[in-house]
């Protein structure tokens, strides 16, 4: 299993529309990327500019059919001009995991 984690700054005030647009990128993921596992948006508790993604894939082609998708690539440009700083990623093998799913 391949692993990204996104961490997401957004400038204050482009919370919600920064929300509604990772939104949209997993409304995709649902409905057509099967070998998406798992796609976890959450925002941060004590900071509500940041964002953070944790996303699963059964393998690399699955990654990349993901990365290259029009809703990444529409997310990007809807979120490109809210994002304040450099988004940090780190891409992993999965190594473990407990799921309830």
């Amino acid at each position: 299993m391949l692993t990204i984690t996104a961490i997401i700054r957004v400038k204050r005030g482009h919370e919600t529309a920064m929300r509604e647009a990772l939104l949209e990128v997993v409304k995709s993921v649902r409905a057509n990327e099967p070998e998406t596992v798992g796609y976890y948006i959450s925002q941060d508790a004590t900071d509500s500019c940041v964002f953070t993604t944790y996303e699963r894939y059964l393998d690399r082609a699955a990654m990349d059919r993901h990365n290259n998708s029009e809703a990444v690539a529409r997310f990007f440009g809807i979120a490109k001009p809210m994002i304040d700083g450099e988004v940090t990623l780190v891409t992993g093998t999965e190594l473990s995991a407990k799921s309830n799913d």
